[in-house]
């Protein structure tokens, strides 16, 4: 506020007036308003000896009363007020907490080095940041994202051409960047990779036309679309460390060897451990796994097995009783695997793996239920096969006799000579393994109940998954260009790392779908001048606020104190 003096050329009479000047966001210009009307100065001049001096005074002790945390201010409402079309006063504010984070990795340093080598105008770290903020808090496609760049307080000053023109850049530096990453995480967190989780998802295209990397394959999801293969590495507190993508119809077996050749070549990982499940327990990547002198916790199928191993399941001698019906049994054993050389020929290797079998109730009742359902669909797809294809027939197929597809469209064909039919001998075959789990280890000093436990930390890799396509809504993907796709990807995973460090500050309290849920309400709305009323505050807010400095209580904030709080945000000097 100030004291403002406006003298009538007609006249010659000074009038005097406090003022408060502040920007107005819809015209986007400074304007005052009127605080208090003080009078003409000769009128004043009858009360006081020196009303310019007096209300001066006043208005640096009303300065200082307002800059106080818990001053009180007067605004004048207009109940006429309206507004212009197209108008919006809300703004988010909770992408305070993900600039933190952001920031603490240093993810700006890295990509204005970047640029500063190259001749791009435009300003990659802001887009970058749009784009993390936006799929973490309002995941949309890149034209959405742009046209709801508002919704933040940064000041986003690119196009929409700049915005697709920056994804070549982010594609270029891609690789580094991610180990940018995880050298800062590594400092920051003590990233522990003694335990390192790997598995394979994919994500679809709403398109027809096939390329060299969007390709038909085994959906996930079990859609006909072209897809891409993800294969995502996770460290041992569930903090992503790096992705690698595969065309769609690469099998899931086949990512892990050049995976982890990456990832151990640049990463310095040491030993480490790979714990995955029962789609990358091949002869291949175990021999692989071992020849680099690392060790494996892997699934194994009992189903798939060879007879041996399924009457050892079966075979109750041996088994310990830990409670609730849960039991366990393990044997040092000297397995058979098979091999691909160099030249493709298939060579048998004998690896001494411990193998860790153990039957739980829970498990059991669940696989009995989700057959219950497939068997339900397959008695309909009997009666009714014209309703399904290789596709909508997932989970029931495997329970009928005599069907087949038509390996160019996946209709079901259908012959008088081949009648579907319940296939009751495959049903009674998988019953009897109902409950039964095996895993394999190359880790056979430790104990049978740690392994267990170890292998059972792989939930978190397949909870990362869900938040990349749930909370973040990594799919469908609307970009055509390869270099495109991959940056696209690169921000989904520089998004879901950012969410899993405040999922891991906050010591596993609230998960990452309660903490993005909080932070897109922490929201607020321009009332007048440069003031915002909040309307939202819960516990996980205070959480995030007492763990990165950030008061998300306060009900009323000026434009001033607002920024000051995203400034801070950006300094990366807090501490864990």
């Amino acid at each position: 506020m100030y004291l403002k003096k406006s003298t009538n050329r007609k006249t010659g009479r000074t009038y005097l007036s406090i003022v408060n000047s502040y920007y107005d966001k819809e015209t986007k210009q400074s304007r005052t308003a009127t605080v208090r009307s003080l009078g003409y100065l000769d009128e004043l001049l009858k009360q006081y000896d020196d009303p310019i001096a007096f209300f001066t005074e006043e208005v640096r002790k009303m300065n200082e009363e307002m800059n106080k945390e818990n001053s009180t201010i007067n605004l004048k409402i207009s109940l006429n007020e309206t507004m212009p079309l197209n108008y919006s006063a809300r703004k988010n504010f909770g992408y305070a907490a993900l600039s933190k984070i952001y920031h603490e990795l240093q993810i700006d340093k890295f990509i204005k080095n970047k640029q500063r080598y190259s001749k791009e105008e435009y300003d990659a770290n802001s887009i970058l940041k749009l784009l993390v903020y936006s799929r973490l808090l309002f995941p949309a496609s890149k034209k959405k994202t742009f046209e709801n760049k508002d919704i933040f307080f940064e000041k986003f000053d690119f196009s929409l051409d700049d915005v697709y023109r920056s994804l070549s850049l982010f594609n270029k530096h891609c690789e580094a960047l991610l180990l940018w990453i995880h050298e800062h995480i590594k400092k920051l967190y003590n990233r522990n990779t003694e335990l390192v989780y790997y598995d394979v998802t994919n994500y679809y295209f709403e398109i027809d036309k096939q390329d060299d990397l969007r390709r038909k394959g085994v959906s996930k999801e079990h859609r006909p679309d072209p897809i891409v293969q993800m294969g995502l590495f996770m460290d041992t507190n569930g903090i992503p460390i790096t992705y690698k993508l595969f065309p769609g119809n690469a099998p899931d077996k086949t990512t892990l060897i050049p995976a982890l050749r990456t990832i151990q070549k640049e990463y310095s990982l040491g030993r480490i451990i790979v714990v995955a499940d029962k789609g990358l327990t091949t002869g291949d990547n175990i021999w692989y796994i071992l020849s680099a002198k690392n060790g494996y916790i892997l699934s194994y199928s009992i189903r798939g097995a060879d007879k041996d191993f399924q009457k050892y399941v079966l075979d109750q001698s041996g088994y310990i009783e830990k409670g609730e019906g849960f039991k366990i049994k393990s044997r040092l054993y000297p397995r058979e695997i098979q091999i691909t050389t160099a030249s493709g020929k298939k060579i048998k290797k004998t690896v001494d793996e411990l193998q860790v079998v153990f039957y739980s109730p829970e498990y059991a009742a669940k696989e009995k239920q989700e057959r219950e359902a497939a068997l339900v669909k397959a008695m309909d797809l009997i009666k009714n096969p014209g309703k399904y294809n290789k596709a909508t027939a997932y989970g029931a197929a495997k329970y009928v006799k005599n069907l087949a597809f038509d390996p160019t469209t996946g209709e079901i064909l259908e012959s008088v000579q081949r009648k579907l039919s319940l296939d009751e001998e495959k049903l009674k075959e998988e019953e009897k393994f109902d409950g039964y789990y095996a895993i394999v280890t190359s880790e056979y000093k430790e104990s049978p109940e740690k392994i267990i436990n170890i292998y059972k930390g792989l939930w978190k890799i397949e909870e990362a998954f869900k938040i990349t396509k749930s909370d973040i809504e990594s799919r469908p993907v609307y970009l055509s260009l390869e270099e495109h796709i991959n940056a696209h990807f690169l921000t989904c995973f520089i998004s879901l790392v950012i969410a899993k460090i405040l999922e891991y500050r906050l010591q596993g309290k609230y998960c990452v779908t309660e903490i993005l849920e909080s932070l897109r309400k922490a929201s607020c709305s321009h009332i007048k001048e440069n003031y915002y009323v909040f309307d939202f505050f819960d516990e996980v807010l205070e959480e995030i606020g007492k763990n990165l400095n950030i008061d998300f209580s306060k009900k009323f904030l000026r434009l001033k104190e607002i920024k000051k709080v995203l400034g801070e945000t950006k300094k990366g000097d807090f501490s864990l």
